[in-house]
């Protein structure tokens, strides 16, 4: 089962950043206090044959596979992998250790939403010295631009990601009469009111509980609703005309009872899965496999498709999801803790497994294109080779696409506000810039120069 995807989605907006830790002992992140010059191949060959401990804090399971093809090749260096738990746990407990000074680790998971925060407070290292730019070629190239700014800097490596598309009942939709998937959400709409009619189950499922869903949503439909400069601006657009056609969308489905608004990843949400009250799952590349633990009875009946599009002929997918390992500005050993991120996220070997031993969707162009990544023929979704789809979304992804300093509000906002009005069943479109004027406040009260 895709854990790491179930953990990432239960993990959103589930913390709120204090002003408190936000701001203080800050540097200007803008011009990071790292040694810019280049550390050479002699500084690197002894740091990976000096005997070293590392620490390195993440959430995906067995990931001890992938570090002890890291400690084989270096064998001085041995690597502690400790579980502090997903998402926010693990940003909670890191921002804790940062601000006392001592318990952080040398590298850590981080979603990509969230290195902002973290370099907002100075706590990451500036991977370039240690030659990280020259990966980036190796990488989709949105994926590398969630881990690189504009600046240059490096300040983490990608481990994996969530290209957006159709997952649906290949079965129901036959019920209703629909032999293939809607290519346009026009048409996504028209086949929801024939399907509920015909079958009465719900084309998919919008939750009031999940606004990486919902920004995955916006990122297709070309919205740009947030924006940092490192320093002291932030850039809040959450209630844009791209972002008021997609919650109109939704409303309309919402108001004529065609989606369900139940809260997902929870044992309900996975029966409905299993029964049939949704023909489809408009998700990520991490869910095909996530669906095949949840909803095994229904083997054979799943088909893969890209999400709809906006405009016909269009081929455009949104993000939801992933994450990268970043080295902590503490760390006493940031060269082997560099070589150790860099590694198990970019050795072939080490990606091939993430990608077809955990399920991590990959980031590096390499593994989205290896036999036997794409080939994988799932009997799940009748043969189909599923991950040669989600290979090719990952190409039509829109490759600008940034985050605010603050996401753990962001999304707790979210919650208090568009969410509550999916879950109510209440007017997304009042509801969305009320999440607008709440971030905006929150931004100015932080200090941050909103635009």
């Amino acid at each position: 089962m895709r854990t790491t995807a179930r953990r990432t989605a239960l993990s959103l907006g589930t913390i709120v950043v204090t002003a408190g830790l936000l701001l203080t002992g800050c540097t200007s992140p803008g011009s990071s206090t790292t040694d810019k010059a280049t550390v050479s191949q002699a500084d690197i060959d002894k740091a990976l044959d000096t005997p070293t401990k590392l620490t390195f804090w993440t959430w995906v399971p067995d990931i001890e596979n992938e570090v002890a093809l890291f400690e084989k090749k270096y064998p001085k260096i041995d690597v502690e992998v400790v579980n502090v738990g997903s998402g926010a746990d693990e940003y909670t407990k890191l921002r804790t250790a940062l601000k006392a000074g001592k318990g952080a680790p040398d590298v850590a998971q981080i979603e990509y939403q969230y290195l902002s925060s973290f370099r907002l407070t100075d706590s990451l290292a500036d991977l370039t010295p240690y030659g990280a730019a020259d990966l980036s070629d190796e990488y989709v190239e949105w994926v590398w631009n969630q881990v690189q700014t504009e600046d240059g800097s490096v300040w983490a490596i990608p481990q994996d990601s969530g290209p957006l598309g159709n997952l649906y009942r290949s079965d129901i939709l036959a019920q209703a009469g629909i032999t293939e998937a809607p290519t346009t959400w026009a048409q996504y709409a028209e086949d929801a009111a024939t399907i509920k009619a015909a079958t009465g189950s719900y084309i998919s499922n919008m939750p009031g509980n999940d606004p990486g869903q919902m920004v995955g949503l916006f990122w297709q439909a070309g919205a740009k609703p947030f924006g940092y400069d490192g320093d002291k601006t932030v850039k809040v657009d959450i209630a844009s005309d791209e972002t008021t056609k997609v919650v109109d969308y939704w409303n309309d489905l919402i108001q004529k009872d065609l989606v369900s608004v139940d809260p997902d990843f929870n044992d309900s949400f996975y029966q409905s899965l299993s029964s049939g009250k949704y023909a489809g799952w408009v998700t990520a590349a991490w869910a095909p496999v996530f669906l095949q633990g949840t909803a095994a009875n229904t083997s054979g009946k799943w088909t893969a498709a890209k999400i709809p599009q906006w405009n016909e002929g269009d081929d455009v997918s949104g993000n939801w999801g992933g994450s990268s390992d970043a080295v902590l500005k503490t760390s006493e050993n940031p060269i082997a803790a560099y070589e150790l991120a860099k590694f198990i996220n970019n050795d072939p070997e080490s990606t091939l497994k993430f990608a077809t031993d955990q399920f991590l969707f990959p980031t590096k162009t390499d593994t989205l294109a290896d036999p036997a990544f794409v080939d994988q023929q799932s009997e799940f979704y009748g043969g189909q080779k599923v991950n040669e789809l989600f290979a090719g979304v990952s190409d039509t992804v829109d490759v600008s696409f940034e985050w605010l300093p603050f996401m753990d509000y962001v999304y707790s906002s979210y919650n208090e506000t568009l969410g509550k009005a999916i879950a109510d069943k209440t007017d997304l479109s009042t509801a969305l810039q009320a999440w607008d004027d709440e971030v905006t406040a929150y931004a100015k009260k932080q200090g941050f120069t909103v635009e």
